[in-house]
């Protein structure tokens, strides 16, 4: 297949929460802000040509934060988006408050969530938000006070989906006696597995695991490194092995890789045609 063949739906489809179909092969919008995720993006036209083009290639579930920017990605969505189609599923989150580049604080006063997501809706040009996530547990705020605050949103018919990141299996359970949790997300990739548990239980539950910064290999692509080499064997690129393995690894797995280039989005996508075996991916994850 050539790149312009290749669309995002060979990754497969899941159901969040059963009831909301998404391609797997998502993105993630963080990086289409500027340096810290803070600001406008180095070239706007860009962005938007990124985004559109996602959607070209069968992308359906995009991945965005009130905080990258702040509010920078939801806008930058809607201008590039916006109507959008039938199939386009939009996550974002609230719960980290910005204070300058590369500063994050978590805030989860009931009044503050509530805020964020109508200032959301606003800046996404959507009646509903199909999946609404607590950015981070606040510790200074009882857990019923965040989570119920979110249940309330859903009831009144503001968002679909709650979900919730970087958090552990205890978090989910938790949060499960003030609402139904439908997503999780935290750093995963096949070089960070600290996670192993939480997809564990999410599987179990078919609670969909969005993998943050899923191409973070590292040393691991470097030339000469394990995935180099067995790129060269695949011929693919390492990122696409990375991306190839997070889909394999479980069918609730929905990978957001982000990139603020047009041509490293095209190779991101490339890797929905990647079809690994149980010997490949053993040899892999073995790899790491």
């Amino acid at each position: 297949m050539t790149m312009t063949t290749v669309s995002a739906a060979l990754s497969g489809t899941f159901s969040i929460g059963g009831t909301t179909p998404v391609v797997r092969l998502g993105y993630g919008t963080m990086q289409l802000t500027g340096e810290g995720v803070w600001g406008d993006p180095q070239d706007p036209d860009e962005a938007i040509r990124v985004l559109q083009r996602a959607v070209e290639r069968g992308v359906t579930f995009f991945d965005t934060a009130d905080s990258y920017g702040p509010v920078v990605a939801e806008q930058l969505l809607k201008k590039a988006l916006h109507p959008y189609g039938d199939d386009i599923v939009i996550a974002t989150k609230a719960g980290l408050t910005r204070s300058g580049p590369g500063e994050w604080r978590p805030v989860g006063r009931p009044e503050y969530l509530r805020q964020q997501a109508e200032l959301s809706l606003r800046n996404l040009g959507l009646e509903q938000i199909p999946l609404f996530q607590l950015h981070r547990i606040d510790p200074q705020v009882p857990l019923a006070d965040q989570v119920g605050e979110l249940a309330l949103l859903q009831q009144e018919g503001k968002i679909k989906h709650i979900g919730l990141s970087e958090v552990g299996v205890n978090d989910v359970k938790a949060a499960g006696e003030f609402a139904t949790i439908d997503s999780v997300q935290n750093l995963y990739s096949l070089a960070h597995r600290d996670a192993e548990e939480l997809l564990h239980y999410a599987q179990q539950n078919s609670i969909a695991f969005i993998p943050w910064f899923p191409l973070a290999t590292g040393r691991l692509a470097a030339e000469g490194g394990p995935l180099d080499t067995l790129a060269s064997k695949y011929h693919a690129t390492p990122s696409q092995l990375a991306l190839a393995w997070l889909l394999r690894r479980s069918p609730v797995v929905l990978p957001i890789p982000g990139t603020s280039s047009v041509a490293h989005l095209n190779d991101n996508i490339d890797a929905a045609a990647l079809s690994l075996t149980d010997e490949e991916f053993a040899e892999l994850e073995a790899a790491v």
